[in-house]
């Protein structure tokens, strides 16, 4: 990672941003808890909680989870993390999901009402501030609008979940969806890897998802893993002609003493009309980056010149799609 730039306490605040119309404010980076459910590398209870901790006393007050990641083990040690930190509970925002599990999908109103019961007893929360419908485009999306909503609606009612999100990789499911369902069912979608140095076609969508009202929430500002020095994992389904793109355009930025998840961490901070950048943290060290790298961004901006040569590098790659679902939003 990028060699850490803040002082013993927080050089500055981080920016928290309105999300769309639910009163809301988050902050510019968000925690993704996907790692504490060890999906990426073990990570001990007191990790955990040091990274949470961290978390909060940075700035960060906003948390993504779901049931699906680590097998149930994230929302467990999340819950676990904001329990032992001590913070009053009106001073933070959960996220977590449902329909994406171990077991596969199952986005039925009996299922995902059971979910949220289940994830509040592992989160050990009395409700959480927004459910997501997990990775959409696996279900029948006609469903999610006809069943999956209206059970989620119900539960808003019940006080267990305070705003409704959708979330999944093709940009397409999200217009599917919003074109179908009541004005003001769904609060919040939450986009992967379509606002990142080397696919930015999030961009396009932006204007009519604020027509809906609803936040708007990035994840995988990395591309899971692209732009990295270490690369991607083996399994990453990018196409071979983008791998090579960004495998060139982080050995480019090392090179030049930069560090390509840095710059591309900063680029998705950019456009403020994107609520919060949520992006995978398991240590002390990875929340003191990422929340370096946003409080740089304000105080001395963005390094153009980097960006343009690495934006150069990467254009035969550029927003060139690959499969869904090999790794989780």
């Amino acid at each position: 990672m990028w060699e850490l730039q803040m002082a013993a306490s927080p050089p500055a605040n981080l920016e928290l941003r309105p999300l769309g119309s639910t009163g809301l404010k988050v902050s510019c980076v968000g925690f993704g808890a996907s790692p504490l459910g060890r999906v990426f590398g073990p990570v001990s209870e007191d990790e955990a909680v040091a990274s949470v901790r961290e978390a909060f006393r940075l700035g960060i007050n906003f948390f993504d989870t779901s049931p699906y990641y680590g097998g149930t083990l994230s929302e467990k040690m999340l819950g676990m993390a904001l329990k032992a930190s001590g913070v009053p509970r009106d001073q933070y925002v959960v996220s977590t999901k449902c329909g994406r599990y171990k077991e596969g999908f199952d986005f039925s109103a009996e299922r995902v009402t059971r979910s949220i019961d289940e994830s509040l007893e592992r989160l050990q929360l009395d409700y959480v501030d927004i459910l997501q419908c997990h990775d959409i485009e696996f279900g029948s999306l006609d469903q999610i609008v006809n069943e999956t909503i209206p059970a989620l609606l119900k539960l808003k009612q019940t006080g267990k979940i305070r705003f409704i999100g959708i979330t999944g990789l093709p940009l397409g499911i999200f217009t599917y969806v919003l074109d179908r369902v009541p004005p003001g069912s769904v609060d919040v979608v939450l986009s992967y890897c379509h606002f990142s140095i080397n696919d930015n076609t999030l961009e396009d969508l932006l204007p009519y998802l604020k027509s809906k009202g609803v936040g708007i929430i990035s994840a995988s500002p990395l591309a899971m893993g692209l732009l990295t020095e270490g690369g991607p994992p083996e399994w990453h389904p990018a196409p071979p002609e983008l791998k090579s793109a960004c495998q060139d355009a982080a050995a480019f930025c090392q090179k030049k003493g930069k560090n390509i998840s840095k710059l591309a961490m900063q680029y998705s901070l950019t456009n403020k009309d994107i609520s919060s950048v949520l992006v995978g943290m398991n240590s002390v060290k990875q929340v003191g980056e990422n929340v370096a790298a946003a409080i740089e961004l304000v105080s001395a901006g963005m390094d153009q010149e980097m960006l343009s040569e690495v934006e150069a590098i990467l254009k035969p790659g550029k927003n060139l799609t690959w499969p869904s679902g090999i790794q989780q939003s």
